[in-house]
């Protein structure tokens, strides 16, 4: 039986410039996945239909439920802490 073993990153603490990268992380998530969808022949739907290919969350990121939003947050957010926790730093150029 499969038991999901994630990297514990509760001891990580980000600061406020990589959190407000999350936001923006997370909706590339969601446009990643949504393009993905879409090359396998996914369409909109109202409801999940998985023989006809449909489903409600091909609708663009911030007209996504809060709840889907948390998922992409999450992910997201555990992404960076696990980077922060293998020992990187995220640094961004100066423009």
């Amino acid at each position: 039986m499969y038991e999901p073993k994630p990297i514990d990153t509760s001891n990580v603490t980000l600061p406020a410039k990589l959190l407000a990268l999350t936001e923006q992380l997370a909706e590339n998530v969601h446009d990643v996945w949504a393009m993905g969808r879409i090359a396998e022949g996914w369409t909109y739907g109202k409801v999940k239909d998985v023989e006809r290919k449909k489903t409600p969350q091909l609708i663009p990121y911030l007209e996504l439920p809060e709840e889907e939003k948390q998922y992409d947050r999450n992910t997201a957010l555990e992404t960076l802490k696990m980077i922060i926790k293998m020992g990187y730093k995220i640094e961004k150029e100066d423009a």
